[in-house]
């Protein structure tokens, strides 16, 4: 009788957008470390990413301590 397509629901669509936003700062912490490796600040990092600068050093510890570790 009714045909809902899985991509009309509000649920999906929810979804959808909650895996992108997920996609969207995970690609920010990837992108992070590197920023910092060529020297760019902890503060322009922060404002290119739109992130907090205590964001950015907590990133930059945990960093800072896989590498240390792994090595």
């Amino acid at each position: 009788m009714f045909e809902i397509k899985l991509q009309e629901t509000r649920i999906y669509r929810e979804a959808k957008e909650e895996g992108l936003k997920q996609g969207r700062e995970q690609a920010k912490l990837e992108l992070l470390p590197r920023f910092l490796a060529y020297g760019i600040s902890i503060e322009e990092v922060a404002q290119l990413l739109d992130l907090t600068i205590e964001q950015v050093k907590q990133v930059r510890l945990a960093t800072e301590q896989e590498s240390s570790t792994s090595t």
